[in-house]
């Protein structure tokens, strides 16, 4: 069973005076895949770095296990971590390489090599043990980072970004691994990412954060379906945004076309912001009920078929629906957009936060 980590109100600052977290809290449970999202220099690897010790808290204080971890030295905290760039050491064959946390902690030869391999064989590396890092590939590598973090049976496995450096089809296949490897071992693991596919698919929930705040915690589902303001559900996925009023508990979107919405929240504003993900459209032919647009150009994708239409005011969007053996609607075509009002989000126009009501 993991172990769980309390983050409570801790700040970072860099040169005296430039605070990069300030006063963040969360609460991570034990045994869970918690994944940090979020744009480049949003303060997740900070954070990462203050659980792990390799930065300082300058206030707050974070725990695992009940433990104020605080000020005790990074090779003290049981922590394992697997980096953006593999760091695997070139002089040593797979199998040292693997061994070499349990060796600085003086155990046996014999048992240290026994649990080395132990670990090569759940990470389905156990044929390469006497390779040298330079005969393996960068997923082969990565495997390695992983297994040298978890053989020491850390408390905490911390993984910075480590599937950047490989290609698209060795990251999906990475993924799988990582997230099969961390059920199977149970320990607690925080995740850094800024690709947002990679976090939906990989987590067991998510932190948002955008300028070292966290703007959403949740499982991928929930954020991805209700997420709490328009920062996160424009960088979670695309989201198509759209003006609109809310009269009488419909939405207007000012072209004769409203939509009765029973998810809003009572207080809801006039004004607001209609986030509608391009799968929430349904195209229906010119003159039927819906938001006016133009086919500009479609690309397909096989199992899908994206469209790039434009609006009467000149917005652009873009909508997704399932490929069928009808024909594509030719570039230039007019047509209506009715939205599936039970999934998109409303934000107020104002504050950009979620008007949907809890549990809706």
């Amino acid at each position: 069973m993991g172990v769980a980590i309390k983050i409570d109100n801790v700040t970072k600052i860099y040169d005296g005076n430039n605070i990069v977290i300030d006063g963040l809290s969360e609460d991570i449970r034990p045994g869970e895949l918690f994944t940090l999202l979020g744009p480049s220099g949003c303060g997740k690897t900070t954070l990462l770095r203050m659980i792990i010790g390799f930065n300082t808290i300058e206030k707050g204080q974070i725990s695992v296990n009940g433990k104020v971890v605080n000020d005790i030295p990074t090779n003290r905290r049981n922590m394992g971590m697997v980096f953006q760039n593999y760091a695997v050491f070139p002089h040593m064959n797979v199998r040292d390489n693997v061994a070499y946390g349990l060796k600085t902690r003086k155990m046996p030869k014999a048992e240290r090599y026994k649990k080395v391999d132990e670990i090569l064989k759940l990470v389905k590396m156990d044929a390469y043990a006497d390779r040298m890092p330079a005969q393996l590939s960068g997923g082969q590598q990565q495997r390695i980072a992983l297994a040298r973090a978890i053989v020491i049976e850390p408390d905490v496995l911390l993984m910075d970004e480590p599937l950047s450096n490989l290609d698209a089809k060795l990251r999906v296949e990475m993924r799988n691994v990582i997230k099969r490897i961390q059920a199977q071992v149970g320990i607690t693991t925080v995740y850094v990412t800024h690709d947002q596919e990679e976090a939906l698919a990989i987590s067991d929930r998510i932190a948002v954060m955008n300028g070292g705040v966290i703007q959403q915690t949740g499982t991928p589902k929930h954020i991805y379906q209700r997420p709490a303001n328009e920062f996160v559900s424009g960088f979670i996925g695309l989201s198509n945004f759209m003006d609109a009023a809310v009269r009488d508990g419909a939405l207007d979107f000012g072209c004769g076309y409203q939509v009765p919405m029973g998810t809003l929240k009572a207080d809801a504003p006039e004004r607001v912001h209609v986030a509608i993900r391009p799968e929430e459209f349904l195209i229906r032919p010119k003159g039927e009920p819906g938001i006016p647009v133009t086919v500009r150009s479609s690309v397909f994708l096989g199992m899908t078929l994206h469209y790039f239409v434009t609006r009467r005011d000149g917005q652009e969007m873009e909508v997704v629906v399932p490929s069928d053996l009808n024909e594509i609607i030719p570039d230039g075509t007019e047509v209506s957009l009715q939205i599936v009002r039970e999934k998109v989000n409303v934000f107020d126009a104002g504050s950009r936060v979620s008007v949907i009501r809890e549990g809706a």
